[in-house]
């Protein structure tokens, strides 16, 4: 167990539908990581949010570019893109460490305003990921709006958020992200891309880390950046101590 986990926000501009130029991006931005244990990307980091995208299965390129860089990197590489699997199509987030162990998570709550709802199957999973210690709970984007789905009945230490989050709704990420820390007394990692898509929409980052009580640790603003941040075990189980509030909370039953 690590007391530490050092997380590295990734909040990059992204080419619309381009997996290898993304790919290379990456590669160029990711030279300047040093000592991180996680490496986040954002949602959708080899397309862009192009539902049209010919969707690779988990043992295509993309998936086996994440598997290198997290070897090479001694770091876990992750963040969602689209897969193919049997019949369906998912928006999943993938989560690869060094060693080469994959976890994924298939997003819940699909956006219906662009119609990723007809594009993509539902996640039904609420995944639970164990790593040096650590328990994180992915999400994806329009996750974020949906609280009952990311309550922390799960014990989680970090509640994980990938991102193409826009300009104009920007507001609702900010203080959403924050409220999500303070109501489930975690972390929060939020990581947003940066730059215009081919429909002209707007993306202006944002990307945050929150603590328990909802205290900003990092702030990208609205540039393509990098960032490294270190989350502290022993600070989070000494809030959730002085402050119980989880235990008061009340119970739900999620259904499919």
């Amino acid at each position: 167990m690590s007391n530490k986990l050092n997380i590295a926000l990734v909040q990059s501009d992204l080419f619309w539908n381009e997996p290898l130029a993304n790919k290379n991006r990456f590669d160029s931005l990711l030279t300047s990581v040093k000592g991180a244990d996680v490496i986040v990307l954002p949602e959708m980091f080899t397309t862009a949010f192009c539902m049209q995208s010919n969707a690779e299965s988990m043992d295509g390129a993309s998936v086996q570019w994440m598997l290198q860089k997290a070897k090479l990197l001694n770091a876990v590489v992750c963040g969602s893109l689209i897969i193919q699997e049997n019949s369906q199509q998912y928006n999943r987030f993938v989560w690869v460490t060094p060693n080469g162990e994959i976890e994924c998570y298939d997003k819940r709550h699909l956006f219906s305003l662009m119609g990723e709802g007809a594009q993509f199957a539902v996640g039904v999973e609420r995944k639970l990921i164990h790593y040096k210690g650590w328990k994180i709970f992915p999400q994806i984007c329009y996750d974020l709006r949906f609280p009952v789905f990311s309550r922390n009945d799960l014990g989680y230490d970090v509640l994980l958020y990938v991102a193409n989050w826009p300009f104009r709704r920007i507001v609702a990420w900010d203080k959403l992200l924050q409220a999500r820390s303070i109501e489930n007394q975690s972390y929060v990692v939020g990581v947003n891309r940066v730059g215009k898509d081919i429909n002209n929409i707007s993306f202006p980052g944002h990307s945050a880390v929150y603590d328990a009580l909802g205290e900003t640790l990092v702030f990208l603003g609205e540039e393509e950046k990098l960032e490294l941040v270190a989350l502290d075990k022993e600070a989070l189980i000494k809030t959730r101590e002085r402050l119980p509030f989880l235990k008061d909370g009340d119970g739900f039953t999620l259904s499919s």
